[in-house]
């Protein structure tokens, strides 16, 4: 376990007991930069096996061992590295165990993929999974634990009893890897303390910063009009060209144009769901309303906006072979909604296939959606217990789950080329570095103002620190309709507009007044331009922070 690199410190505080800095004594110049923390050993190893969790025994040189089952712990780039080899037994997870409490004060943790309106900072609470990292504050300390973007495993923290534990899910489906005698580097672990002084706000970008050293992000801030929260699925190119009139005449940037998005709708319909437009048959082919794509796109593009366009990745024809399909699972087993196997090269080959065909089309941007869903048969917010349904396969078992979805992400970005891609309902973690853009909440609405509080609000309020460190961050739409309250509509888009996010707005054409485009103008030319990233200033005890820091200014809503 190279000891010698993980140095315990005295003391009782949790950032002393955790966390260390490599000094001379370790074989470091003192006279080097300032390293990074560095996170002490477990006090245990433990895996998932068919027959249940196991634990390894560590040998004098620190590797742990079991059954032919080998886990290290290396030092690599300021992380801890955790590497295992099965090459016999499937293996279910990998877990590690320190000795500590992080029961008191309070904790901010991830989503497995988007949020669902209820994040917070709050005690830690025994057994509850935490995603992908772990902010904890307590008096003036903030401690960080986490795993780096991109990892090949599904990783997420327990505490708030005597144990710290980090979990590697490393199945594949529902089942133990099969990884033969290839090693799996599971995961880089990266923890941090906050600076003296530094605000919990800080100190949490900061850490996503280390969490991902290379985000991907747009080469301008990303702004413009989508047809969702009016249309639900009911649109046609004559509505989305008569908004993108109405709305482009707003848009007074000339050197950074909106995009105007066509949503779900435009694709051939399953015979088992005509109409249907979150659902689709075939996504190289347009249904009659729609016809001509490339035509539409020059259409937008002559009207001032960039088109942009909307798509479900895995879904497949309802007259494709079995052998192509992933298999029936609860949330996942009826047959008139069946689901591509991305581990079957056929069907990358047909996903790289579609996404290609949107750029030949014209199209600047693509937004993919569902691939979480479709994959684990589950939201994220049904995944407390357990991610997926148990004793299921993919086609191919030899990768694990994190690595099967990131090769489909990757292939996405391949084949999208320069176009700016937008991941909904993916997994943030592994979105990270490979989309400009990623949706961070679940649904807001146009029909009914709670849940844009709810899922809007919140969202944007505790992912702003994942904006611009992992990707830009996409709180969702502003729904400007008859069903929604304008007061609270004209809140919600001057926030997404000041915090420097994507701003969409999805306008119902004959609700926009004189009132709605003077706002509308506003908050376009604010979105057009850089801006400092937005910061909530009493999210420690809001749930839906309501006083803001934006562009240098402190700004309350009301949100009812």
């Amino acid at each position: 376990m190279q000891r010698r690199h993980f140095i315990r410190l005295s003391g009782t505080a949790l950032g002393a007991l955790l966390l260390t800095r490599r000094s001379a004594a370790a074989g470091f110049s003192a006279s080097a930069p300032a390293p990074h923390d560095l996170i002490a050993p477990p006090s245990a190893v433990r895996v998932g096996l068919d027959g249940g969790p196991a634990t390894l025994t560590a040998s004098a040189s620190g590797v742990c061992q079991l059954d032919g089952i080998t886990v290290r712990l290396l030092e690599e780039h300021d992380a801890m590295r955790v590497i295992v080899e099965s090459p016999a037994q499937p293996l279910h997870f990998v877990r590690l165990e320190w000795d500590l409490s992080v029961a008191g004060g309070v904790v901010l943790a991830d989503e497995w993929e988007r949020t669902y309106g209820d994040e917070s900072f709050r005690p830690a609470q025994s057994g509850k999974k935490m995603p992908w990292y772990c902010i904890h504050h307590y008096g003036e300390e903030t401690v960080c634990f986490g795993v780096r973007t991109g990892c090949r495993s599904l990783c997420y923290w327990q505490g708030g009893g005597p144990v710290l534990s980090l979990t590697m899910d490393t199945r594949s489906g529902g089942v133990g890897i099969v990884m033969g005698d290839r090693p799996l580097t599971a995961a880089d672990i990266v923890v941090m303390k906050g600076k003296e002084g530094e605000s919990v706000f800080s100190a949490a970008r900061r850490f996503c910063g280390l969490m991902c050293a290379a985000p991907r992000l747009p080469r301008q801030p990303v702004y413009g009009i989508n047809d969702w929260y009016y249309a639900y699925g009911n649109n046609n190119p004559d509505l989305i060209l008569r908004q993108t009139a109405l709305m482009t005449e707003l848009a007074t940037d000339t050197g950074n144009r909106p995009f105007s998005v066509v949503d779900a709708g435009w694709a051939s319909y399953s015979p088992y769901h005509p109409g249907d437009g979150g659902w689709n048959d075939d996504f190289s082919r347009p249904n009659e309303k729609f016809k001509d794509m490339s035509k539409l796109a020059a259409d937008i593009r002559k009207l001032g906006m960039r088109p942009g366009l909307w798509m479900r990745p895995l879904c497949a024809s309802y007259n494709d072979s079995a052998l192509l399909l992933l298999p029936a699972i609860p949330g996942r087993d009826d047959p008139k909604y069946p689901v591509l196997d991305p581990t079957i090269g056929e069907n990358l080959a047909r996903i790289r296939h579609n996404i290609g065909l949107y750029r030949q089309w014209g199209y600047e941007m693509v937004k993919h959606d569902y691939t979480s869903f479709d994959i684990f048969g589950k939201w994220g917010s049904q995944m407390d217990d357990d991610m997926t349904a148990t004793r299921w396969r993919f086609h191919d078992n030899t990768r694990t789950t994190a690595e099967i979805i990131l090769g489909l992400y990757e292939s996405i970005r391949e084949a999208a080329g320069d176009m700016y891609l937008i991941g909904c309902n993916t997994l943030s973690h592994l979105s990270a570095g490979l989309f400009e853009l990623c949706r961070i909440g679940d649904d807001t609405s146009g029909k009914e103002w709670a849940r844009t509080r709810k899922m809007g609000v919140n969202t944007l309020g505790f992912r702003m620190i994942q904006h611009n460190t992992f990707y830009a961050a996409d709180g969702d739409c502003v729904g400007v309709t008859q069903d929604v309250p304008w007061d609270k509509t004209r809140q919600w888009m001057q926030l997404v507009a000041r915090a420097g996010t994507p701003l969409f707005i999805s306008a119902q054409p004959d609700v926009v007044g004189a009132e709605q485009k003077t706002m509308i103008r506003e908050c376009f030319s604010l979105a057009a331009k850089p801006l400092p990233v937005g910061e909530p200033l009493d999210w420690l005890t809001n749930p839906q922070p309501a006083r803001w820091r934006l562009d240098g200014k402190i700004m309350e809503f009301d949100w009812g």
